[in-house]
């Protein structure tokens, strides 16, 4: 072969290495191109927010999942809330006063400032409750809030929920589907109903995958569905005691935060909230059986909040004469 063939025949397998050099490197950007979609698609939040799945959060430390986000509690899930025997009531109020719990649970008397006149609607005293969906102290505060409530009314329906990702990711009660993908909203609405309380609701919508978000109450008042509600969201405005989330009032009390701080079955020693990594199903479990300090001290819990309806209303239901109840109004100062 002359010098000129092996040049040529040199030129072409060049050529030939170039253009399957270049094969190879298109099919690895066009493969990582379609990784990096379906990373993208896979990972983004559904925005019907009424699905009843996401995907997993890849933040371990803030818990695994927001499964079931939105779904209805079945009708055995419903009846865990509604129609818990009253002796759970009891026996959790009496470990209350006698200091066997082992989370907190907020036994000081109420501070005389906090007390109002209440929010009469139709002839009934007001359960009051601001907070927001991404909101750790909300998320854990709620399941008390609902067991409270149950002794004085019932609960159509209850969702499954979570806080954000980074607050908590843990799971809670929603009362009404939120929509956990809303730049910034307002969910109003429940489905409690009752003869001795009326219950109104407020619950700020952010995206659940980022961190607490919450806006003034103004921002709620602004977008208040009637005025009945507006009026009571003016109502627990005009307190000025309004420091955060969540913040109730329960009959002619407020009660600026959380009540008790329960996030499994003894008070955090660090950042791994043995809540954050249960299911629904689990707590749900725990407060059935009532075997656990956690739910002790959840019903405890319910209970501080029920003696406050107990001691604003005279139209005050058969749960209130349980024997525990007059002393714990004594404890909290409320008689």
């Amino acid at each position: 072969m002359d010098r000129e063939s092996k040049r040529a025949s040199s030129s072409r397998s060049s050529i030939n290495r170039l253009v399957r050099m270049n094969y190879v490197l298109m099919t690895m950007v066009i493969v990582l191109i379609i990784f990096v979609a379906y990373i993208f698609i896979s990972g983004k939040p559904n925005s019907n927010p009424t699905t009843t799945s996401m995907p997993a959060s890849n933040v371990s430390s803030f818990g695994h999942t927001i499964a079931g986000i939105n779904k209805p509690f079945n009708s055995t899930e419903l009846a865990v809330i509604n129609n818990a025997p009253d002796s759970y009531y009891e026996k959790a109020g009496e470990m209350l006063l006698n200091g066997t719990l082992a989370n907190f649970v907020d036994k000081r008397p109420v501070n005389s400032s906090t007390t109002t006149n209440g929010f009469i609607v139709n002839g009934k005293p007001s359960v009051i409750y601001i907070g927001a969906l991404s909101c750790i102290y909300c998320g854990e505060n709620r399941w008390a809030m609902a067991m409270a409530l149950s002794r004085f009314g019932h609960f159509g329906n209850l969702y499954y929920g979570y806080s954000s990702f980074s607050d908590g990711d843990l799971p809670t009660i929603y009362w009404e589907p939120y929509n956990y993908t809303t730049p910034s909203g307002v969910a109003y609405g429940n489905s409690y109903s009752s003869n001795i309380v009326n219950f109104i609701s407020a619950d700020y919508e952010s995206p659940v995958t980022q961190g607490f978000q919450l806006q003034p109450i103004s921002f709620f008042i602004q977008r208040a569905p009637n005025s009945t509600v507006a009026n009571a969201i003016e109502f627990m405005n005009s307190t000025n005691m309004f420091t955060g989330t969540p913040f109730t009032l329960w009959g002619d009390y407020l009660a600026n935060g959380a009540d008790a701080v329960i996030f499994g079955n003894s008070m955090p020693t660090n950042s791994t909230l043995p809540l954050t990594y249960m299911t629904h199903a689990q707590v749900l479990g725990l407060l059935n059986r009532f075997d656990s300090q956690f739910a002790y001290s959840e019903y405890a819990a319910a209970d501080v909040y029920a003696a406050m309806v107990c001691a604003s209303t005279s139209n005050a239901p058969q749960f209130c004469s349980l024997p525990v109840m007059p002393a714990l109004e004594r404890m909290l100062g409320l008689s």
